[in-house]
């Protein structure tokens, strides 16, 4: 801290001057409330109705400590089953449990249990996930074979090889890319293997796009963050995990159920609990899997006030934005598109300039947060950047970071 400044000469401040001081220390931040921002790659800036943040900050719900016994009160129960509900059918599955930490720990787990029903030791992931989640699932399956698979020249996984050793195969659609997969063709040749489909899927795409279950996926996992969850420097968020009933037994958490008192009346309880905490220890299939249950309240409240056709309009708004945006920079000299897979609301670009200096040109001179440079995870695309659109970003915003572009591009 400056040694000049008066306020810090005295050797104790009032309440009101250490206020002052860290309001004007604030004040240098930098967020998408100040710039417009085009940064993606797993966490979103989304619209979120001022009711959510109301409704999770009552007393009833606002707790530090996480609600997984069974004495939880009815009310967060309802709550939980509510949610569990909604994403078993945005997903078009069978089931949903009460929520895992984030998208990377529900990936993990996904995987672990489709070890355990194959009793096959050999995890395929595409190179198209999260790097982050690729990450997690090495460390929490380090004692099984985890195997990364190419993607294409499209950007999307299409070529690998099954034999018996093959628990399944992790794809993400929309992938990291932003391009969307072929589920429907993958888990054809998966089935005939015995193998299972587990496919990671920002919520918020399936207001247009096809239920991984549709399709044929046996787990679908997710981040929650898109569906009401501000960004919060990355935390905390919110593990999505649904799975075909055949699989139930094994689900990581705890699952909430309804059922009837003797009276007759309509009651929720804790119908599956898999943690150590509560059975024996071999028996055990949670792992890091405390639900969210704050986080998955404020996702319960944000798809209640959406609706299908509010979260459909959403989706189609960062479709069309992102799609505006990608022509617009593709038409630019020295920028084109990486890879030509449709894609939801994120996609790759190539570009002459070095994307780390183009960043802070943006940045410094344009006062707009550009997006994540590819070179750190993917050395093979070090000229790309990825670039994600929202509802959020108004085509005054996206013509400016096409204008931006052509002036720093060159």
């Amino acid at each position: 801290l400056p040694q000049d400044s008066g306020v810090l000469q005295k050797k104790s401040l009032s309440e009101m001057e250490v206020m002052e001081h860290l309001t004007d220390l604030s004040r240098k931040n930098v967020t998408t409330k100040d710039y417009p921002s085009f940064l993606g790659a797993g966490a979103y800036h989304h619209f979120i109705p001022a009711a959510v943040g109301a409704l999770i900050s009552r007393g009833e719900f606002l707790t530090a400590y996480t609600p997984y016994q069974p004495e939880a009160s009815q009310g967060t129960l309802q709550a939980t089953f509510e949610f569990q509900s909604m994403i078993a059918s945005l997903y078009g599955m069978d089931l949903a449990n009460a929520s895992l930490y984030d998208g990377a720990s529900a990936l993990a787990e996904a995987a672990l249990v489709a070890v355990r029903e194959t009793n096959r030791p050999k995890i395929l992931v595409a190179k198209s996930v999260h790097p982050e989640y690729r990450k997690t699932l090495k460390t929490v399956c380090s004692g099984f074979t985890v195997l990364e698979l190419d993607y294409d020249s499209k950007g999307v996984c299409s070529q690998f090889k099954l034999d018996e050793s093959v628990a399944c195969l992790i794809i993400q659609s929309p992938n990291y890319f932003g391009n969307l997969e072929d589920g429907e063709l993958l888990s054809e040749k998966l089935h005939k293997n015995g193998s299972l489909l587990i496919l990671s899927a920002n919520p918020l795409s399936l207001g247009i796009l096809e239920a991984p279950g549709a399709y044929g996926a046996d787990i679908a996992v997710g981040e929650g963050q898109p569906l009401g969850l501000s960004l919060n420097y990355g935390g905390p968020y919110l593990g999505l995990f649904a799975c075909k009933n055949k699989y139930m037994r094994k689900v990581p958490g705890r699952i909430v159920g309804l059922t009837k008192d003797l009276e007759g009346k309509r009651g929720y309880v804790l119908t599956l609990q898999t943690r150590e905490q509560h059975i024996r220890r071999e028996k055990a299939t949670s792992n890091i899997c405390t639900n969210q249950a704050l986080m998955a309240l404020a996702a319960t409240v944000y798809l209640s006030l959406l609706g299908p056709r509010g979260l459909r309009e959403s989706a189609e708004l960062n479709l069309r934005n992102a799609r505006y945006a990608a022509e617009l920079i593709a038409n630019i000299p020295g920028f084109t598109l990486a890879f030509s897979s449709p894609f939801f609301n994120e996609f790759v670009v190539r570009s002459q300039r070095d994307p780390q200096s183009l960043n802070l040109a943006l940045l410094q001179k344009h006062r707009i947060i550009g997006g994540k440079p590819l070179g750190a995870d993917y050395p093979e695309l070090k000229d790309c950047t990825l670039y994600c659109v929202t509802e959020m970003n108004s085509k005054k915003e996206i013509d400016a970071l096409a204008q931006a572009l052509q002036q720093e591009g060159a």
